[in-house]
């Protein structure tokens, strides 16, 4: 019983915590737009160029990042992305309905922001890893998504670096899923 009450508050607590770090964006966290890049060079092509993989990686294309200008988790999330290379313009809005609508993010897979990348959608805490994957296969598809904000995902990284385990999902143009990556096994 002292087990499942200490599980409960530590999902409890995890849930505060990523409600306010979303609530909590400093108004400096506004990030400016960025030049676009030029679009993904894909593996094969690269190496039939003569082209190394790290330059490759290099070139990945703009993402455009709509999310709320309160939103700590997001920040964090965009800086993730710059980190990994990603060039990105940031709009803040205080209606992601619309957004997320027009790009056909799936009823129950929203999370708190919502990117589009070369001719996809990402929506919520997805690493760069599996953008970079989705760019490089280039499946056909709408994109990718990470319902809900899960503990150690990019942006809802914990102190003590522990990653609730989570899936990353593909979207299918008819909007059905089916899992792209797992994280935190």
């Amino acid at each position: 019983m002292l087990h499942n009450t200490n599980a409960l508050l530590i999902i409890a607590l995890v849930a505060v915590l990523a409600l306010t770090a979303c609530a909590e964006a400093p108004d400096s966290a506004i990030a400016t737009v960025s030049p676009p890049t030029p679009a993904l060079v894909a593996q094969p092509a690269a190496r039939a160029s003569g082209q190394s993989l790290a330059s490759a990686q290099s070139a990945l294309p703009l993402m455009i990042v709509s999310k709320s200008p309160s939103c700590g988790c997001c920040q964090l999330w965009v800086e993730h992305m710059q980190e990994a290379g990603f060039t990105v313009e940031v709009v803040n809005t205080d209606d992601m309905g619309p957004i997320k609508q027009r790009v056909s993010v799936p009823y129950g897979k929203g999370s708190c922001h919502t990117a589009e990348v070369d001719g996809y959608f990402v929506e919520g805490h997805v690493p760069a890893i599996d953008i970079k994957r989705l760019l490089t296969e280039r499946p056909k598809g709408k994109g990718l998504v990470v319902p809900g904000m899960p503990a150690g995902s990019p942006g809802m990284e914990m102190p003590d670096g522990r990653v609730q385990p989570y899936v990353v999902e593909f979207v299918a143009d008819d909007g059905s899923t089916s899992t792209f990556a797992r994280h935190g096994d």
